[in-house]
């Protein structure tokens, strides 16, 4: 028997708004991770945890961080007078600023280091003190305590003191010689602050930053003695240093906490002592190479032959001729061929003596056979005589 198969039944499709149901509810749990609050916690701020919360001078710690900058360079320091909440009072001034350490952080933004333990400046409480370098600022405190250093409470809070510059900055101070020979120049930088807040400001830490060029300030902390009272003002003079040799156009900047307060522009002269000493120095060794090298030439060089010998004793020098007195001595030195005078016999004698006695004596250079005097060679005449 031949079974004829039937009409096949329709499949079902199922609806575009199941689908859609469907998809959402998978969504659902990775939604609910989204939106936890631990997932933002990686964007969040810095975080810096130490392998131990206490430690005595000599020891060792391991610190570690995350939530950083990718690639930042950040600055360890064991700091105190110190609480996260408050943060480093007295800036750095209260910190371990010569047994810090550096680091820089991987691409996730941690980094891992180990920081020698010191007792900084300052009593406890104490805190391990992270903050970048260069870039935008960042910084982190974790609790720490260093065993058998003091400890002291904090100093009372100063309120809503606020500073503000209430006049123009200057700077005071001339370049020394010494600067002109390439010494770092220093200046005072001049400025009135006011207290604008409700409570006093007691001994504020300034910063001062020098900027040479399109470069980024350098910052140097500076504080102030003192206590500036609400509502009053007060002139401060704070110092400012540059570089051995800087020169050029720089930029003065004072900064109190977060906020710039003023900007000076400070023109500094060429060292040109410098460039005069190398100028001298490249015209004086040359010169003294060159004599040095001549007196070693004229030492060594050979010598002419027949430059040993020593010179013959000079001849006897020839008696002066006395001069006639008498009705004579105005009448004409030239005489006769035939007359013969006492001068002329003496002067002949004299001639055969030295003749006879240096006949073996070498001729001197200056003086050969021909330019002896002669009898026939005509004399000279004088004005008036024929």
């Amino acid at each position: 028997m031949t079974r004829h198969p039937g009409p096949r039944a329709p499949r079902r499709t199922a609806s575009p708004v199941l689908l859609f149901l469907a998809a959402l509810l998978a969504l659902l749990p990775a939604l609910s991770v989204l939106t936890a609050p631990g997932a933002r916690a990686a964007d969040g701020d810095p975080a810096v945890s130490l392998s131990k919360k206490e430690a005595g001078k000599g020891g060792e710690i391991t610190v570690s961080g995350s939530g950083w900058r990718a690639e930042a360079l950040l600055m360890l320091l064991i700091c105190g007078q110190s609480t996260p909440e408050r943060g480093v009072v007295g800036g750095t001034n209260s910190c371990a600023n010569a047994d810090g350490r550096a680091v820089t952080t991987d691409k996730k933004g941690a980094f891992s280091k180990k920081l020698p333990v010191t007792e900084p400046p300052k009593p406890c409480p104490c805190v391990v003190h992270v903050a970048t370098v260069t870039g935008e600022q960042a910084l982190a405190d974790a609790v720490f305590t260093v065993a058998g250093h003091p400890t002291a409470d904090l100093p009372e809070q100063t309120g809503d003191g606020k500073l503000a510059v209430l006049a123009t900055t200057r700077l005071e101070g001339d370049s020394s010689l010494l600067t002109w020979f390439g010494a770092p120049p220093a200046r005072r930088l001049v400025f009135t602050v006011g207290n604008l807040g409700s409570a006093p400001v007691k001994d504020p830490v300034f910063e001062i930053g020098t900027a040479h060029g399109v470069y980024a300030p350098q910052w140097e902390e500076r504080q102030w003695r003192g206590t500036v009272a609400p509502g009053a003002k007060a002139q401060i003079k704070l110092p400012v240093e540059l570089s051995a040799g800087a020169h050029g156009d720089y930029q003065v900047s004072l900064r109190y906490g977060e906020k710039v307060l003023a900007e000076q522009p400070w023109g500094v002269g060429r060292p040109w002592g410098v460039t005069l000493f190398w100028v001298l120095l490249c015209l004086v060794v040359p010169a003294a190479v060159f004599r040095i090298g001549m007196a070693v030439v004229d030492k060594v060089r050979p010598r002419p032959a027949g430059s040993h010998r020593t010179r013959t004793p000079a001849t006897r020098r020839r008696p002066k001729r006395r001069g006639r007195t008498g009705a004579g001595a105005g009448r004409d030195a030239t005489t006769a061929p035939g007359a013969t005078t006492e001068a002329t016999t003496n002067a002949a004698a004299t001639t055969n003596v030295a003749t006879t006695t240096d006949a073996t004596t070498a001729v001197l250079p200056w003086f050969t056979p021909d330019s002896a005097p002669s009898e026939n060679r005509p004399r000279p005449t004088t004005k008036g005589q024929a």
